[in-house]
């Protein structure tokens, strides 16, 4: 069915028309006289002209060619309402001509305006039943010549007509169509390239197709209605995130607000993922291979819906979202306090989004847990939630690290400190361990066994405290008191000071990490020998010994082999180097003798 492309026979407009109208009649007799192989020859060559047309116009290449494609398109119009031309001709040419006609979509306001009526006409005249996957087909296949976001404006709308004329199984055939839609839409707006009213334009569509599936979930009875309202929220919530990545439209995203009631969805909710995963069993069910034609976008929907509503009261207004309860539900209810944790970790995750909702969303992260949380705690577990607070805290320590706005840096530590705070001690170590292990930051690192150290000072308080005051449930308390003091502590200043590599750090790159370790192993050694307790191991003589020999001479080794090869150097790297290095060598040393001095005592 290929051929090549016919030219555009250069000098008038006159002649391009007179191509146009050859074609069509060409298509039209063999269409009719039921020749297959001819007619599709025929299609195909008209195909091809309206491609070399629309490229040409789109690259403007040749004088007159926008001017040209206006008659072109109008022409293709007029021929598809002629009444002579007859049903057998137009379901022949809605197979090709829908996806050629968009392809006009870019060159002018007026081509766009033809390219609706076109396809608007193919679904007057042919079954919406067919018209679906033709038009899912040419979404799925934009051509690399086109602009995008225009090219899709009159498929998305041609959906929306088809959705309000499906007769029966609407369910069925928008599921199929509202993914594709999805993809597209993702594809385009996660670029950088489009002008605003490009965008508008294809959001403003986007947003009558999602009220055009609310159009028809009214005429549906309750079985059917259930589960299309569940298939238009998660719609709505996986544009909503689209919009927040684009441009931040306040104006589409009210609108698509205002849709969140309608199927259903409280905010409290969302931020807690209990309406996703309900509206996500009522439309996907068991069914694995349709659950991976959703996009991971509804998650990042359902959070930043939460967070649009603390930007913007009228967003909470238009999605009927109590902002004041569910903030005051969250602050009172730990586990409903770690779910939306968990979910706020897409916010915090996506590469995408704008800095100004991640600001947003850590002031509502700071809301949610301020006041004294850990007294609301009681006995409640949080094993379930223990991968998701993970993935959470560990997108949190990415904005710590890049975010360049020191305010937002420092608001998404305190925040840090305060979910972790809010985890139960019995878990919080394995969290904190976790998160050492998992970064690639030295700083980070460091920070991280810096809160590691302030744990156990806090632990030590507290078993000071138990043993000046008998009346408290000592046997209960202690065991709370020694949570961070158990030999985890040895493995984790290990895995700083002798990687999985097996040699000493790299550094200098390291040097922030290495140091706080340092001031760890320091830290226990002299609190453990000023109490004369153990519960770390580090006191014990073949713990010292290690240390010694495979974690600090190495060390001390390194660092010296370091400073004497940038001693002399006035470089300012070399200079750099050694002063990054003059803060660890000092407490380095000083382990040294703190451990030689208690393998002395051992002895």
């Amino acid at each position: 069915m290929s051929a090549e492309k016919t030219p555009i026979d250069g000098s008038s407009s006159a002649n391009t028309l007179l191509q146009l109208h050859q074609l069509l009649t060409s298509c039209s007799k063999s269409i009719s006289g039921g020749n297959f192989s001819q007619s599709q020859t025929s299609v195909s060559k008209l195909i091809n002209f309206l491609d070399s047309v629309s490229d040409a116009s789109i690259s403007e290449l040749e004088p007159g060619a926008k001017e040209n494609a206006f008659k072109i398109l109008s022409g293709i119009y007029e021929f598809l309402c002629s009444p002579s031309l007859n049903q057998e001709n137009i379901d022949a040419l809605s197979f090709e001509l829908p996806k050629s006609a968009s392809k006009f979509a870019g060159v002018s306001p007026q081509c766009l305006e033809i390219s609706d009526n076109i396809i608007h006409r193919f679904i007057e005249k042919c079954s919406p039943r067919d018209m679906l996957p033709i038009l899912c087909e040419a979404l799925d296949s934009p051509n690399k010549t086109v602009q995008a976001a225009t090219y899709v404006c009159p498929l998305i709308s041609g959906l929306s007509d088809v959705f309000i004329s499906l007769q029966r199984r609407h369910f069925e055939q928008i599921k199929v169509a509202v993914p594709v839609v999805v993809k597209v839409v993702k594809a385009i707006s996660t670029e950088s390239d489009y002008e605003d009213t490009e965008l508008e334009t294809l959001f403003e569509r986007i947003v009558v197709n999602a009220l055009s599936i609310q159009t028809v979930c009214r005429k549906l009875e309750d079985g059917e209605n259930e589960k299309l309202r569940a298939l238009l929220g998660l719609y709505v919530l996986q544009i909503l995130a689209l919009v927040s990545v684009s441009r931040n439209y306040l104006h589409f995203a009210l609108r698509l607000a205002s849709i969140l009631p309608y199927s259903g969805i409280s905010g409290l909710g969302l931020i807690t993922g209990y309406s996703v995963d309900t509206m996500s069993h009522i439309v996907i069910g068991e069914d694995e291979e349709d659950c991976s034609s959703f996009s991971s976008h509804i998650y990042l929907g359902a959070s930043l819906s939460v967070v649009w509503a603390q930007k913007h009261d009228e967003f909470a207004q238009a999605a009927k979202f109590d902002f004041g309860a569910i903030k005051t539900e969250l602050q009172n209810n730990p586990t409903k306090r770690w779910q939306a944790v968990a979910m706020l970790k897409h916010v915090f995750a996506s590469i995408d989004l704008p800095w100004e909702f991640k600001r947003y969303t850590v002031d509502f992260l700071l809301y949610i847990t301020s006041g004294d949380i850990s007294n609301k705690l009681g006995h409640n577990d949080c094993s379930l939630y223990m991968t998701s607070l993970f993935s959470s805290l560990q997108a949190l320590t990415m904005i710590i690290i890049y975010a360049s706005d020191t305010v937002l840096r420092k608001n998404a530590f305190e925040a840090l400190k305060r979910v972790l705070g809010d985890i139960p001690n019995s878990q919080r170590f394995d969290i904190l361990k976790a998160l050492i292990k998992n970064s690639d930051s030295s700083s980070m690192v460091a920070i991280l066994l810096d809160l590691v150290r302030g744990e156990m000072h806090r632990e030590r308080i507290l078993r000071t405290s138990l043993q000046k005051n008998e009346a408290l449930e000592a046997d209960s308390k202690t065991c709370q008191s020694t949570l961070f003091w158990s030999t985890s502590i040895l493995e984790l200043v290990e895995s700083v000071l002798r990687p999985d590599t097996g040699g000493p750090p790299i550094l200098p790159d390291n040097s922030d990490a290495v140091l706080s370790a340092l001031n760890l192993y320091r830290f226990v050694l002299m609190t453990e020998a000023a109490e004369k307790t153990n519960y770390t191991g580090l006191q014990s003589k073949n713990n010292l010994q290690k240390a010694y020999n495979e974690w600090l001479l190495p060390l001390r080794m390194l660092v010296g082999g370091i400073a004497a090869a940038n001693k002399n150097d006035i470089d300012q790297h070399a200079v750099d180097t050694v002063c990054a290095l003059n803060p660890l060598e000092l407490v380095l040393y000083r382990c040294i003798e703190l451990v030689e001095e208690n393998l002395k005592h051992l002895a």
